[in-house]
């Protein structure tokens, strides 16, 4: 998880995980927002994590700094609906929302979707050519 603002609902998200049994490590507490995206998109894309969640006020910059991760795949959700339909259809690999209208209720059940929606093989090919339009890595 990472967000530029400790806020309740982040310690909510967070208890809701760890109720349920997940291992939640904060890479970013309080962090600027592009540095808090960024860094759990790292996290991600480099197989420290499985998945991320990133939270700033409107969930928008964090998940374009994420996104500027070769290899994570943010999306803003403000329901669990578009959480599912992101995980299923876009593989996305990091949930972002914003603080500023997220109640913890609605957290966790955007949280829970993401987590229990597997990915749609069908769309597999759709999610490798998103892939094809990240830069090529330095000197490559």
């Amino acid at each position: 998880m990472g967000t530029d603002e400790r806020a309740p609902v982040v310690e909510a998200v967070r208890a809701h995980l760890e109720s349920a049994g997940h291992d939640v490590v904060m890479v970013a507490d309080g962090t600027p927002w592009p540095h808090a995206g960024a860094a759990v998109g790292r996290a991600v894309a480099e197989g420290d994590a499985e998945v991320g969640i990133v939270c700033c006020w409107t969930g928008t910059g964090v998940a374009m700094a994420a996104n500027k991760v070769p290899g994570a795949r943010a999306a803003l959700c403000t329901d669990a609906e578009t959480a599912r339909g992101a995980r299923r259809w876009n593989d996305a690999n990091v949930l972002a929302f914003g603080l500023r209208l997220t109640t913890p209720a609605v957290a966790a059940e955007m949280v829970d979707a993401f987590l229990h929606t597997p990915f749609d093989p069908a769309e597999a090919e759709m999610v490798k050519s998103l892939g094809e339009l990240d830069p090529p890595p330095p000197g490559g």
